[in-house]
C-alpha cells in the first residue's frame, strides 16, 4: 500500500539553535514543506532583527529550497502597533507563553490582565496576525490545561476577530472548546495521539516521553484521536518536536520535549491506517493548516509505503527520537 501527501506542514516545531538546530532542521526540511517555528530561544525572539537572523540560520542548516520556516515572535505586552505592522511580513504568528510553564518561558505573560494585553491583541486582530498560545496555568500538573480553558474563552469573546490557536492540546475539554468559539483553533501532536501519562510514568520512568503539557488520561487521548482522525477542520498537526541531548533527558531535572520530527509522517500513517482513516491524513497534516493560516507552502510530495521501518536509536549522535529502536509499519520512500 502506498500513499502520497502533498505539502505536509508541521504547525508547531522547536528547532532550538546551534547544535540542536544543525541536527533538527535538515530532518524536518526533508519531509515537511514548512513548519511554524517556535521563538522560545535564549534570549527569546522578540525583535525583527532576531526573527530575520533566526530564519537565516534555519535555512542555512536546512539546505532545502522546498522548505519554508514560518517565523513567530515571542509575545510581549509592550509591542506597539507600529512595530507589529513593520514586522508582519517576517512572521506568521505570535506565540504567547504563560510565565515559567515550559522550556525558556520565564519572560512570558503573568496574570493575564486583559486590559494590559488588549493593545497588542487589538493590533494583532487588525493586522490579522494569529495568536498561538501555550495554554497552561501554574496549577496541579494534570489540571493545568483544563484550568486554562476559561482564559481561552475570555480571549475568544473579547477579541472575536483574533485567530487563536490552542497549541498542542491534550484534553477532552480543549477539544470541546473548539466548537464553542468560531475563532479558536488547535494543534495536536503525534505523541499525544499515542501516549497517556501511564506510558510516561506508569512503570519505569520514560524520560524521552516526558513533555509539557504532560500526557493525560485515556479519555483525553480518545478525544484527541477522534478530532485528528476525522480531520476536524479547526485542527491541524503540530509536532511540538523538541530536540534535547540525551544527557539532558536522562538526567535529574529531565528536559521536557519529545523528538518526533523525523518519524512523524511514518507514525501518523501507521495510526491513521490502523483506524481506517488514511483518507483524512492529507487534511490533518496539510489542508487544514493551509486554510487556517491562508498559506501556500512550497510544492512537495511525500510518498509513504506500508513497509517495515526501523527507527534509528539516535540522530546526530545525541538526540533520541520517539520509538527509538522500534519498528513502524510505514516508511518514507520519496520526498520532493
Amino acid at each position: 500500500m502506498v500513499i502520497a501527501l502533498n505539502e505536509p506542514l508541521d504547525r508547531h516545531l522547536h528547532l532550538r539553535d546551534e547544535k540542536m538546530l544543525e541536527i533538527g532542521a535538515p530532518l524536518s526540511a526533508e519531509t515537511f514543506s514548512g513548519a511554524l517555528v517556535m521563538p522560545n530561544l535564549v534570549p527569546p525572539v522578540t525583535t525583527q532583527e532576531a526573527v530575520v537572523a533566526y530564519r537565516e540560520r534555519i535555512l542555512g542548516c536546512a539546505k532545502n529550497s522546498s522548505f519554508t520556516p514560518y517565523m513567530t515572535l515571542f509575545f510581549r505586552s509592550d509591542y506597539t502597533p507600529q512595530f507589529l505592522e513593520s514586522v508582519k511580513e517576517d512572521i506568521l504568528a505570535i506565540k504567547l507563553y504563560p510565565a515559567g510553564v515550559t522550556t525558556n518561558s520565564d519572560g512570558g505573560v503573568e496574570g493575564f490582565d486583559l486590559i494590559e494585553l488588549a493593545p497588542v491583541l487589538e493590533a494583532m486582530s487588525e493586522l490579522q496576525i494569529p495568536l498561538c498560545v501555550h495554554g497552561e496555568t501554574g496549577g496541579f500538573v494534570m489540571d493545568r490545561e483544563s484550568e486554562f480553558i476559561p482564559i481561552y474563552e475570555k480571549l475568544a469573546k473579547n477579541f472575536p476577530d483574533l485567530k487563536i490557536v490552542m497549541e498542542h492540546i491534550t484534553t477532552k475539554d480543549a477539544v470541546e472548546a473548539l466548537d464553542r468559539y468560531e475563532n479558536l483553533y488547535a494543534t495536536i501532536t503525534l505523541h499525544h495521539l499515542y501516549i497517556t501519562l501511564d506510558d510516561v510514568a506508569g512503570g519505569l520512568l520514560q524520560p524521552h516521553l516526558f513533555c509539557k503539557p504532560i500526557a493525560k488520561r485515556p479519555e483525553d487521548r480518545a478525544a484527541l484521536l477522534q478530532a485528528a482522525l476525522k480531520a476536524h477542520p479547526k485542527v491541524m498537526f503540530g509536532s511540538d518536536s523538541a530536540p534535547h541531548p540525551r544527557e539532558a533527558k536522562e538526567a535529574p531535572g529531565c528536559a521536557a520535549g519529545v523528538f518526533t520530527a523525523p518519524i512523524a509522517l511514518q507514525a501518523l500513517a501507521q495510526l491513521f491506517d490502523k483506524h481506517g482513516a488514511l483518507d483524512n491524513l492529507q487534511r490533518f497534516v496539510s489542508d487544514n493548516a493551509k486554510n487556517i493560516y491562508s498559506i501556500n507552502p512550497p510544492k512537495k510530495e511525500v510518498v509513504l509505503e506500508k513497509t517495515a521501518y526501523l527507527v534509528p536509536e539516535m540522530y546526530g549522535g545525541s538526540v533520541v527520537p520517539m520509538f527509538a529502536g522500534g519498528t513502524l509499519e510505514w516508511r518514507v520512500v520519496s520526498a520532493g
